[in-house]
């Protein structure tokens, strides 16, 4: 198997997104702490579009942005657990949450940044969202494929990763 290496940054919940994919498929990896007001080399030669992490790096092959590193993930190690649905309208609708989750879910994130109306609107847009997956969501089930955790409950779990680093840093 081609060496896998993930740069990233330990409060980026980017980077935890694709750590957690990581360890559910039981894929060893070298982790490589990244400190983003001085970018090494490596990260720079690796995303030199973007310049920032998370970077998957499988046998010298970048892969950037970690939704789409997690859809690699998923492509590249298929076996259990897979984090995708089987089924193609179950599929259909973990890639609508998973989307959901990455439109909305920066609502959350502006909360702990922003002032004045910007505050106000950024809150009300994190209460809509949450009160939207509490409406929509998984409802009865367990996680958002069922009684398995998969790619929408790793998008949702970087939101709650904000939601606890924020409410913690604070106090």
């Amino acid at each position: 198997m081609a060496e896998v290496k993930l740069h990233g940054g330990w409060a980026s919940p980017f980077s935890n997104k694709v750590v957690w994919a990581l360890k559910l498929k039981g894929i060893p990896y070298e982790y490589i702490e990244e400190d983003l007001y001085n970018k090494s080399a490596s990260l720079l030669k690796y995303n030199p579009v973007h310049k920032m992490i998370p970077v998957l790096v499988h046998g010298e092959k970048p892969v950037f942005e970690s939704m789409v590193i997690l859809e690699y993930i998923e492509e590249m190690w298929p076996h259990n657990p897979s984090l995708m649905p089987s089924d193609p309208y179950d599929r259909a609708q973990a890639r609508f949450w998973i989307k959901f989750a990455e439109d909305k879910g920066v609502a959350v994130w502006k909360m702990f940044f922003s002032t004045g109306q910007d505050l106000e609107n950024a809150m009300k847009a994190a209460l809509e969202m949450l009160q939207t997956v509490e409406k929509h969501g998984p409802g009865e089930k367990k996680f958002f494929n069922g009684d398995d955790i998969g790619l929408a409950n790793l998008a949702f779990g970087a939101i709650a990763y904000w939601l606890q680093s924020c409410v913690y840093r604070d106090r």
